[in-house]
């Protein structure tokens, strides 16, 4: 179609990479091959990062990778943006020099 869109992510492993890095190679074809992406964006990238945990979690128990990763991803569809987290990992947004709060972080703590 006719609109812009552009994906970012940034993925912090635990106890290894190969979570981190799983999750870099597969999270955005999940979100391109959604069938959500073009009508709920948002959605898509929730609906992604699930899948992508299952298909690591298959992956680690055949291997018997221990491996884990926070995450975090922005895709800009026009102009709207929409973010999706896992875990403590965090995004920042910076309009007019002032940080605008996007998100509250997993924490333990936290219900």
């Amino acid at each position: 179609d006719d609109t812009d869109r552009a994906y970012f992510a940034v993925f912090d492993g635990h106890g290894g990479v190969d979570a981190a890095n799983y999750s870099a190679t597969h999270l955005h074809v999940n979100v391109g091959l959604h069938e959500e992406i073009v009508k709920n964006p948002a959605e898509a990238l929730k609906c992604s990062f699930q899948k992508t945990d299952e298909m690591f979690l298959f992956k680690a128990k055949r291997e018997r990778l221990r491996s884990g990763t926070t995450g975090v991803s922005a895709l800009i569809v026009g102009n709207k943006l929409h973010i999706a987290w896992l875990g403590d990992s965090q995004v920042m947004l910076v309009r007019q020099g002032k940080a605008v709060t996007l998100m509250e972080p997993h924490k333990p703590e936290r219900e």
